[in-house]
């Protein structure tokens, strides 16, 4: 199976009332431990990179990694995402490299201004059947390029979603509710809430059009514990309760992003052989435990969180 775009994934977790869990790559250890929980699991997946990360693993090299797993897993349907497409020239380039799917956020940008840069990506990337994602709202948080204070942090407006969405002609749209990048999403002694009603109006607004969560990790406190005990300094990293994931995960929410979680499990695993052996110097000896981790994390969030499992 070669990669695909989103359309028809999105049309069967919009039907079947699950989520395609969009998660994002760096490097080889990565891919493979998303992959191969994926297909353990038959579960329909998204690799997304963002600018960041082309930028850090190369775009040929990273290209040729998730070819290489879609060789390795071909009964799954496997897409190849830009997140975060910061300007028309950054999806260009990814869609000219054999992205099946792209992410132009213009979100920062007035609202006029947001659909004429969206719709500029829409029309490049239709000539070439790749999809396009787009953000109305923004989410407070650092993530790779991604930076919102909260102060500049905005729900979506469920009354612009129409306009945009039909004047753009977009496929699928990000939608902000409460959710934040990166691990530390809210205050210690908060009661982390997303805006179902936001979501619920948009998805009347919307009837059968995906729905995007990004900002959506978790933050499992047993990886922030063994990050915090091996010599790591992660006070205070709190993430989205899954409950209330599977609440999106069952409505309009057809793509749920997570990367935080990613990042927290493979460096719990690097740091724990380097804190237990420090003899050790092989690099495989402290990846595979971190590889180990990753796989861990998905087969989880594809069973326990997102739905996907067996929908491949």
């Amino acid at each position: 199976m070669a990669l695909v775009n989103t359309i028809e994934m999105f049309k069967k977790a919009y039907e079947g009332g699950y989520a395609v869990g969009a998660f994002n790559v760096n490097n080889m250890e990565i891919v493979q431990g998303i992959t191969e929980a994926a297909a353990e699991l038959n579960s329909p997946i998204i690799l997304q990179a963002s600018k960041g990360a082309r930028n850090y693993a190369n775009p040929t090299y990273l290209r040729k990694m998730v070819e290489a797993a879609v060789i390795e897993c071909p009964n799954i349907p496997i897409a190849l995402h830009l997140d975060h497409g910061p300007d028309f020239e950054t999806c260009v380039s990814c869609i000219d490299n054999g992205f099946t799917s792209v992410m132009i956020d213009a979100s920062s940008l007035p609202f006029e201004e947001n659909i004429e840069t969206t719709r500029r990506v829409v029309e490049y990337a239709h000539k070439y059947g790749v999809t396009v994602e787009a953000e109305l709202g923004a989410l407070a948080g650092v993530e790779d390029d991604v930076v919102v204070s909260a102060e500049n942090s905005c729900y979506t407006r469920p009354e612009e979603v129409e306009e945009f969405v039909n004047s753009t002609g977009c496929d699928s749209l990000a939608i902000a509710i409460g959710t934040s990048h990166g691990a530390f999403k809210f205050k210690p002694g908060t009661n982390p809430q997303l805006r179902f009603d936001i979501l619920d109006e948009v998805s009347k607004r919307l009837p059968n059009f995906p729905i995007v969560l990004h900002g959506a990790s978790s933050v499992p406190q047993e990886y922030v514990r063994i990050i915090n005990e091996k010599g790591g300094n992660l006070a205070d990293a709190i993430g989205i309760p899954e409950d209330m994931l599977r609440q999106a995960a069952r409505s309009a929410v057809c793509k749920i992003n997570i990367d935080s979680d990613l990042r927290l499990a493979f460096t719990a695993g690097v740091r724990s052989v380097m804190a237990d052996t420090p003899s050790k110097f092989d690099p495989r000896e402290y990846l595979k435990p971190a590889r180990a981790n990753i796989k861990d994390v998905v087969t989880h969030k594809i069973k326990d969180v997102l739905g996907s499992e067996g929908k491949a």
